[in-house]
């Protein structure tokens, strides 16, 4: 089973880290983390890496379906996705909600993992395309 999908885009990480926020807004989700792990290695371990960052995505009404419907599986919000440079260009991958929500065994908060993840295939594409 895989637990992500991705794509690389023609585009330095800056226009494609605004790319991928515009079309997650425009499928109603929104980035609400960030983690720079590039400056945190460096400033933690001297180590230099070209940009990689961890964002959360999240759509808050699919949010709350899982935390009324299970409290503690807000542990597994919210939807993560990495932006990093390779060869040039920028790679997205985004987590497959599916797996990790499947973790919970309430059948709502299956439902909502099944609607993001349809969602996210959706951004992929249109990213790709």
């Amino acid at each position: 089973m895989s637990y992500e999908m991705n794509v690389t885009l023609d585009l330095p990480f800056d226009q494609a880290l605004e790319k991928v926020k515009e079309t997650l807004m425009a499928h109603h989700l929104g980035v609400v983390s960030d983690v720079d792990v590039q400056a945190i290695f460096k400033n933690k371990m001297g180590k230099e890496i070209p940009p990689y960052h961890i964002y959360g995505a999240c759509n808050p009404k699919l949010a709350d379906r899982v935390i009324s419907a299970e409290a503690n599986a807000g542990t597994l919000l919210p939807c993560t996705f990495v932006l990093y440079e390779q060869d040039g260009k920028t790679v997205v991958s985004f987590m497959d909600p599916v797996p990790v929500l499947g973790l919970s065994k309430d059948p709502e908060v299956k439902a909502v993992a099944s609607e993001a993840k349809a969602i996210l295939e959706k951004v992929v594409a249109e990213l790709g395309a």
